[in-house]
């Protein structure tokens, strides 16, 4: 009973702190990922703006 109680105090801590911060890691991997889509559109709406200016202003 001893060894099965040390044994969950060696590994049951380590183990616990892993998936908490595996969660807390989980959440801000997914607003990263909205982030960079954002300024992933933001660039290509940009760049858009930008070819589409520059063709205008050939025109003239």
């Amino acid at each position: 009973m001893s060894d099965l109680l040390s044994l969950i105090a060696n590994v049951g801590f380590p183990i616990a702190v892993a998936a908490y911060l595996l969660t807390r890691i989980e959440s801000r991997l997914e607003d990263l990922t909205v982030a960079v889509y954002e300024v992933r559109e933001a660039l290509i709406s940009n760049i858009n703006d930008n070819s589409i200016h520059h063709r205008s202003n050939q025109a003239i």
